[in-house]
């Protein structure tokens, strides 16, 4: 099962520290991040529903950024709660799945498409079953490299799409197939 301090420093959060945290005002917690996060999730979809590429594509990645921007506020200013420890995931997931079901599904396969979904439904529930029984699960090393495969997978695909280069379709599917591989193992490490 997941044992890991959420406390405990990523390799990334140490990158992290000295070049964009400090840019961030100190009056922006974590949490507020990651709301930031979930009331994007619909401009995002929308602009890559329109294939209005040239605003979506860099608006997932900044997004998608925030991701690894409120987890490292929270460890390395110390502001570590039991709702962004939870919710963050979820708004990850959200983000994720959205945006495989609107490209990966019509750009590259129904199916491959609905295993991440499926995958991270799997992940949502079994997190909320844990909460339900008053354990919060923190990511480990597993999902965060799930979510950064997840990201550049997804992330090629668009860029694929928005600039032409096919040779990045088998690229973000052979990444998109490492996220699956590193989904399963998450699953069973955090014991769902």
């Amino acid at each position: 099962m997941n044992q890991r301090d959420p406390a405990k420093m990523f390799p990334h959060d140490y990158l992290m520290r000295y070049t964009i945290v400090p840019l961030v005002p100190r009056f922006i917690t974590p949490n507020m991040v990651t709301i930031f996060r979930f009331l994007c999730i619909p401009f995002v979809l929308y602009f890559l529903a329109i294939e209005d590429y040239n605003v979506g594509v860099p608006f997932f990645l900044i997004v998608a950024f925030t991701d690894a921007l409120d987890g490292s506020l929270a460890r390395i200013r110390k502001q570590i709660t039991e709702w962004g420890t939870f919710y963050d995931p979820v708004a990850d997931k959200i983000l994720i799945a959205s945006v495989v079901l609107l490209v990966v599904v019509k750009h590259v396969n129904l199916v491959f498409g609905l295993i991440i979904v499926f995958l991270e439904l799997v992940i949502i529930i079994g997190g909320y079953i844990q909460k339900s029984r008053g354990k919060v699960m923190s990511a480990n090393i597993f999902g965060k490299t799930k979510m950064f495969l997840q990201v550049a997978g997804v992330g090629f695909l668009l860029i694929a799409i928005w600039a032409g280069y096919d040779l990045f379709i088998p690229v973000s599917i052979g990444t998109l197939s490492l996220a699956i591989i590193f989904a399963v193992i998450s699953l069973f490490t955090y014991g769902l």
